[in-house]
């Protein structure tokens, strides 16, 4: 997961649509994008940044609004 989150805010990937885990040696998959989308906006906040616009759609749809914090610049 995490080198998925840093691939994703390095912009490896380009407005990605959805983030699934695969376990081929357990034969499941599960779909990870709130977790992805919610850890994405967490470290944005954490860094007083905007989320990247390639990944802002991803967010958007999946990162719960309640949990989004605005940043507030002080100059």
């Amino acid at each position: 997961m995490e080198t998925v989150i840093q691939d994703l805010l390095a912009g490896e990937y380009r407005k990605p649509i959805r983030v699934v885990a695969f376990n081929t040696a357990e034969c499941w998959s599960q779909d990870v994008s709130e977790d992805i989308a919610r850890e994405i906006q967490r470290r944005c906040n954490l860094h007083l940044s905007d989320v990247p616009s390639y990944l802002q759609e991803l967010v958007d749809r999946y990162s719960p609004q309640d949990l989004q914090q605005f940043s507030l610049r002080l100059v």
